[in-house]
C-alpha cells in the first residue's frame, strides 16, 4: 500500500470510527484516545474540561492540574498565547502540532479546533508519545467533526442555564428584594453561590457589545482564573460582572483581575479605550445592588476625572472622589469662588502660560516634585521655579496642608463643573 493509498484508507477509517451516536462525550474522549494511541482531552470554547481519556502512566503535570480544576491553568493558556498556539488553533481549522513549552512544565501537544461554521465551540488536546503520523492527522480531523455535536450541546445547556438567571441578576443589580427569604427562594432553581465575598465590576466599552465581542470577552472572563464569576450580564455597551473574593485581599484582587483583563484585551483584541469600575465587596446578596451603584459611580467619575483616575479601579479607591458632587453642591449653594483660582485663572489668560494645570498636577502627586516634573514633561527645577510663582501670584503657602487640601478640593470641583457644560 502505497502513502496516498494510506491515507485514503486511514480518512476513511476514521469516517467510519466516528460516525455513529455514542452514550456520552467521556465515551468518545476514550474511542478517540484509543484510535490516536496517546491521552486526549475535550474542552469548550473557554479551555474548561468537558472530556478527558482514561489516565495512562504517563501524564504531565499540566494534564493532571487540567482535569483537577476542570479547566486549563491560567499560566498555561498565557504561554499557549505567547507561543503562537491559541492564535493559531481561532485561526486555523487544521491541527497545530505545539512544541513543548519547559517554562510552565507542558509537554508536546497536537490540538484541534472544533468548529461550528467559522465559530470555535471547544478543541481538542491530544498528548503524543510519538510524533503523529498523517493517518492519526486524518483521524484528528474526523474526531473533531464527531465531537461538534456534542459540544454544541453542552454550548446550548449553558447559553440556557445563563439565559435563566439573567432575570434574577438583574432584580440582585437592581435592588429588588428586600428580604434574603425571597433571594433564597429564586436562587433554589438558579444555584448562583452566593455566599461569601463578592463584589460588581463593569467593563465599559467604547462601543456596543455585539454577539462576537460577546464570545471574546467571555472567554477572557473565562480564562483569566483570578477571580470566580458567579454570574454575567450584557448591557449596551457594559460587561457586567458578580464575583466572588477570598477573604483576604479583596481591592487588591479585585484591582489585578481588572488590570490584567484590560491588559489580555488590548493585547489579544486590541480593544482599547474601556473604562472599569468596581463597587465595595459585600457579604450578603441583599447588598449587591449597593455594590452594582457604587461601580456605576465608579465609571462616571472616571469619565469625568479621566486623567486623575487613570490608575483607580474600585470605589474603595476613589477617597475624595466619593463625595466630590456633594462638596461641589455646597460650593454652589454658597456662591464661593476660591481666590487662588481666579488669581491664577486671570495670569494664565493675561501671560499664556498654565500655572493653574503645574499646581494641579503638584497636589494631585501628592507634593513629589520628581513625579509631578514628569507628569508635565518638564525639569524639575522649572517645576520649582513655577511653584515659587504660584505661591506670590496666589498668595498660597505649600507647607501648609489645610490651604493645599482646600485648593485641590476646588479644582477638582471646577473640572466637574466645566465637565457639565
Amino acid at each position: 500500500m502505497n502513502v496516498m493509498e494510506e491515507h485514503r484508507y486511514m480518512v476513511n477509517t476514521a469516517e467510519n470510527i466516528f460516525g455513529s451516536d455514542y452514550e456520552s462525550i467521556e465515551v468518545l474522549a476514550d474511542l478517540i484516545s484509543e484510535k490516536l494511541e496517546c491521552p486526549i482531552t475535550i474542552e469548550d470554547a473557554n479551555h474548561r474540561i468537558i472530556a478527558y481519556s482514561r489516565h495512562e502512566d504517563e501524564v504531565d503535570p499540566v494534564r493532571i492540574a487540567t482535569i483537577m480544576r476542570r479547566k486549563v491553568p491560567e499560566n498555561v493558556i498565557n504561554s499557549l498565547w505567547k507561543s503562537g498556539a491559541i492564535p493559531q488553533l481561532f485561526q486555523s481549522e487544521e491541527p497545530i502540532i505545539i512544541p513543548r513549552i519547559d517554562q510552565v512544565a507542558l509537554g508536546e501537544r497536537v490540538a484541534i479546533s472544533v468548529r461550528k461554521q467559522n465559530e470555535v465551540v471547544g478543541f481538542i488536546w491530544a498528548h503524543p508519545k510519538e510524533p503523529f503520523s498523517q493517518g492519526k492527522i486524518s483521524i484528528l480531523r474526523e474526531a473533531a467533526k464527531a465531537v461538534k455535536n456534542q459540544l454544541l450541546q453542552h454550548q446550548k445547556q449553558r447559553k440556557e442555564t445563563e439565559k435563566n438567571y439573567q432575570e434574577f441578576f438583574w432584580k440582585l443589580l437592581t435592588g429588588h428584594f428586600s428580604r434574603m427569604r425571597e433571594i433564597e427562594g429564586m436562587n433554589e432553581r438558579h444555584k448562583l453561590n452566593l455566599k461569601g465575598p463578592l463584589s460588581v465590576i463593569i467593563f465599559d466599552f467604547p462601543q456596543p457589545i455585539t454577539p462576537s465581542l460577546e464570545r471574546q470577552t467571555n472567554y477572557l472572563a473565562e480564562t483569566i482564573q483570578q477571580l470566580q464569576i458567579i454570574a454575567r450580564t450584557y448591557d449596551n455597551t457594559q460587561m457586567i460582572l458578580l464575583v466572588k473574593l477570598s477573604e483576604e485581599s479583596q481591592t487588591g484582587s479585585l484591582t489585578q483581575f481588572i488590570n490584567s483583563f484590560l491588559l489580555k484585551i488590548s493585547e489579544r483584541q486590541k480593544i482599547n479605550g474601556m473604562v472599569s469600575g468596581a463597587g465595595s465587596v459585600v457579604d450578603q446578596p441583599l447588598s449587591i445592588s449597593q455594590s452594582y451603584q457604587e461601580a456605576l459611580y465608579v465609571l462616571k467619575i472616571k469619565n469625568q476625572f479621566p486623567q486623575a483616575t487613570a490608575h483607580i479601579h474600585c470605589f474603595e479607591q476613589l477617597g475624595v472622589f466619593q463625595f466630590i458632587e456633594e462638596l461641589a453642591a455646597i460650593r454652589k449653594q454658597s456662591g464661593f469662588k476660591n481666590p487662588m483660582i481666579a488669581k491664577l485663572k486671570d495670569y494664565d489668560r493675561t501671560h499664556h502660560s498654565n500655572l493653574q494645570e503645574t499646581i494641579f498636577t503638584f497636589l494631585q502627586h501628592d507634593g513629589n516634585m520628581n513625579e509631578a516634573a514628569k507628569a508635565l514633561h518638564i525639569h524639575a527645577n522649572t517645576l520649582a521655579y513655577r511653584l515659587k510663582r504660584i505661591s506670590d501670584i496666589a498668595n498660597i503657602n505649600l507647607k501648609d496642608a489645610n490651604q493645599k487640601i482646600t485648593l485641590f478640593l476646588d479644582l477638582l470641583i471646577e473640572q466637574l463643573e466645566n465637565s457639565h457644560l
